[in-house]
């Protein structure tokens, strides 16, 4: 196999300092950013993604934001794909009837309800603002720009989650991207769109999907994983996402990516 690509998920797989790479991962990012395309795959908006690409330096690369609805290279976007506002405002509809607050993101905006723990600690981990407005306010503004979500974020309690979760996928599986991100959490995006379409978007006569590495913890890393040439899987990744990966390597808080890659890439470069 000859790798020519390397994608990898931030939240959970490659930040080792919880909203940062370390310097250890940023040096051997460096040292083999000449020799193939390193592509940051993520759930995040751009500005939560466009420092990390910095401290890696790889600021001339593409990212893949919004699990794959929106990818950017530099300020240009390169692909880009709504939710409807019909049915955001359903979705949003059905959260409250279920106490769940509802996020709104569409490209470098953020907009939430109401302040509260889980949004504080949404912008320390992404290094990102939200704009507190409600949901109607921030969705006739959309509509007058005419345009719509790239990700919705809803937010709750275990339980609530777990019915919302549930009434979600029965009704908007076929239309939508419906992700348990965790307990309380709850990601959308627009339907048929996902992780590896985004990096399909990239590919050209000179890389093929086996050509490509990419490195994932969560569920929406899974169509990724199975999809690329070696999918990798880090030790805190869920059990779903180890059992299609090629391999399983050390933790992210132990910096496994980094770990692992020099050895692999001096292999198969």
């Amino acid at each position: 196999m000859t790798l020519k690509m390397l994608c990898s998920d931030l939240d959970g797989t490659l930040l080792a300092l919880k909203n940062r790479t370390s310097p250890h991962c940023n040096e051997v990012f460096k040292k083999y950013r000449e020799r193939l395309k390193i592509v940051l795959v993520s759930a995040r908006m751009p500005s939560g993604m466009h420092y990390i690409q910095k401290e890696l330096g790889i600021e001339e690369q593409p990212i893949i934001c919004y699990n794959g609805a929106l990818v950017m290279k530099g300020t240009k976007t390169l692909s880009s794909h709504y939710i409807s506002l019909d049915l955001v405002a359903k979705i949003t509809e059905i959260s409250h009837e279920f106490n769940a607050a509802v996020g709104l993101y569409s490209h470098d905006q953020w907009t939430a309800p109401f302040r509260s723990e889980r949004i504080n600690k949404e912008e320390f981990n992404t290094q990102t603002k939200v704009i507190i407005e409600s949901n109607l306010t921030t969705l006739n503004k959309w509509e007058v720009q005419k345009k719509g979500a790239h990700k919705l974020m809803l937010m709750g309690a275990k339980e609530s989650i777990d019915g919302l979760f549930n009434t979600l996928v029965a009704q908007f599986s076929s239309d939508l991207g419906v992700y348990r991100s965790n307990d309380t959490l709850i990601e959308i995006t627009p339907g048929g769109i996902d992780k590896l379409s985004g990096i399909k978007s990239l590919l050209d006569h000179r890389i093929g999907l086996e050509n490509i590495i990419a490195f994932g913890d969560n569920f929406n890393d899974i169509s990724m994983l199975s999809g690329v040439g070696y999918g990798v899987a880090v030790e805190n990744a869920r059990e779903a996402v180890k059992e299609i990966a090629k391999e399983t390597i050390d933790s992210c808080v132990n910096d496994g990516v980094a770990s692992f890659l020099p050895a692999f890439l001096d292999k198969h470069l």
